[in-house]
């Protein structure tokens, strides 16, 4: 710590370096001045923590470094002293929040008792603006994915509707219930393949951040993160008087930061926010690809999607010869057929993806080659303004092939991950979402009852106790934080209850969160 003297009499200066117990204090830079406009210069460069100061000065008085302090706000103690027992400076020192007031001559007791009380108190306001400088982070971390989790599961419509509805109202200040919603989808992978590098996250926080600011100017509505897409960004809106003109400054904004052309897929009005979404979601996953549209609000009737699977017996033969050429020719006919007969949308892509892993799952159990993660992954079907190529599909989709069929040809592969270490992983990763059997099957494409057995072979414990531990534990390290609510904390955790997530804790750990917050405190 340091501290600075301020008095035109040396004599003074230097009896307080004599008598004051600096070291004992933990006080080991002590700097002097003669007056106040020498020591505004010091305080600035050197910011001590402890201020001794005179009331009678030349050029800058007591009283107006007292202000001058005041005004700047700089966090320290000041300690006045002073040889007049006067009480105008006696009632400045105490209006500009002067820590004590000592007469001269000091004597030694008074002085280390004084200087001992004002180092205790600015230590504790020192590590009370730590935490509340602690609490912001946790909460600016936490807040977006707790409205993220609200919005999300209202679009799926998991949850208590009435309570979700009223803790918007009391954010919001609308009558949320009451209002026709309309909801638009954004599909950022094309954003975040070339204007991120691949990092969803950041490309979620800064999108989310850009639509939320330009929405908040009079409250037209909200955008979030859809938790259960990966690459889904939504925009809520309740007032749709500027429903367009919000719609384009979006699409302009986002083209502006990003320079990829996006494609808004715009649903109906409905007091139901699930059958908004559904209607919005609609539109997204059946509008035509290859038309580019800055916002569509309905689409032609789509044509039959087109399936892999049928074509599942032609690409074993051609697999089983290894020819490339005969590959290649038979996945032209495939895109020839995909182009001319059918919608290039989003579902038609979800499907092929989906079908093609589940082709590529069971050659590789037929040729009992193991399954590896290094198969290569064609995503990037979009050019750099972000427009969808079907020429950039059809060559990620052939790579997928050829990558398949060298594998199965040379039955050479790279030791695979565990399965159950990379379940283990993707748990560490989404413990505050709502994790389902289900979901890590399908993610894994593992049958539930595998995975079940097989993780608790690993670990001596269910899936659902893993995940219980790890919200556990995460809950425990943010109770240390005094100034968070218990329900912050419930949520934070991927817990939507905090009376259940109490239940939870109490039985787990043999204490409720308050108690083992009190616990931490006292040790402490």
């Amino acid at each position: 710590m340091k501290a600075i003297i301020i008095d035109d009499e040396k004599h003074v200066r230097e009896g307080l370096l004599l008598l004051a117990q600096w070291k004992h204090h933990g006080i080991h830079t002590i700097l002097e001045a003669e007056d106040g406009e020498k020591a505004k210069k010091l305080i600035l460069e050197h910011k001590p923590e402890i201020i001794f100061t005179d009331m009678r000065m030349p050029k800058l008085d007591g009283i107006s470094l007292l202000k001058w302090l005041h005004s700047t706000n700089i966090n320290c103690k000041t300690i006045v002293v002073s040889g007049y027992d006067d009480f105008e400076y006696m009632r400045n020192a105490i209006y500009y929040k002067s820590f004590d007031y000592l007469l001269k001559p000091i004597e030694p007791d008074v002085l280390n008792d004084t200087l001992e009380k004002a180092v205790h108190e600015w230590k504790e306001q020192a590590r009370s603006r730590r935490c509340l400088v602690e609490e912001n982070k946790v909460m600016n971390e936490v807040k977006p994915l707790y409205w993220d989790r609200l919005f999300s599961n209202l679009c799926r419509a998991e949850g208590d509707a009435g309570a979700a509805g009223e803790k918007i109202e009391a954010e919001f200040g609308i009558r949320f219930g009451q209002l026709e919603k309309r909801i638009a989808i954004i599909p950022i992978r094309p954003i975040v393949l070339k204007s991120f590098q691949g990092d969803r996250d950041l490309a979620f926080f800064t999108l989310t951040n850009i639509c939320n600011e330009l929405l908040g100017k009079q409250n037209d509505g909200v955008c979030f993160r859809n938790i259960h897409k990966d690459e889904e960004l939504a925009v809520l809106f309740w007032n749709d008087q500027n429903l367009i003109f919000l719609l384009e400054e979006l699409y302009t904004l986002i083209y502006q930061f990003s320079k990829i052309c996006i494609t808004i897929s715009l649903g109906e009005n409905s007091l139901s926010m699930q059958e908004a979404y559904e209607s919005s979601l609609k539109v997204c996953m059946q509008g035509d690809l290859r038309k580019r549209d800055k916002i569509i609000t309905s689409c032609m009737k789509p044509m039959p999607l087109l399936h892999l699977l049928d074509y599942s017996s032609d690409m074993k033969w051609a697999i089983r010869t290894g020819s490339h050429d005969g590959i290649k020719e038979l996945l032209q006919q495939i895109f020839q057929t995909l182009e001319s007969m059918h919608t290039v949308s989003m579902e038609q892509i979800q499907l092929w993806e989906n079908q093609f892993e589940l082709l590529r799952t069971n050659w590789l159990k037929e040729y009992e080659i193991e399954r590896r993660s290094s198969f290569y992954r064609g995503v990037d079907y979009w050019s750099e303004d972000g427009a969808f190529s079907f020429t950039k599909f059809k060559n990620e989709k052939t790579k997928e092939f050829m990558d398949l069929i060298d594998t199965l040809k040379t039955k050479k592969y790279q030791k695979e991950k565990n399965n159950m270490q990379r379940i283990e992983e993707f748990l560490q990763q989404h413990y505050q979402e709502d994790v389902t059997l289900q979901e890590i099957a399908d993610t894994f494409y593992l049958s539930r009852e595998y995975i079940s057995r097989k993780f608790k072979q690993e670990y001596n414990l269910t899936i659902t106790d893993y995940l219980m531990n790890i919200r556990l534990e995460k809950a425990k390290k943010l109770l240390e934080n005094p100034y968070l609510k218990i329900y912050e904390i419930a949520y934070g955790v991927g817990y939507g209850n905090e009376k259940y997530f109490s239940k939870v804790f109490k039985k787990q750990v043999g204490a409720t969160p308050n108690e083992f917050r009190r616990s931490l405190l006292n040790y402490n």
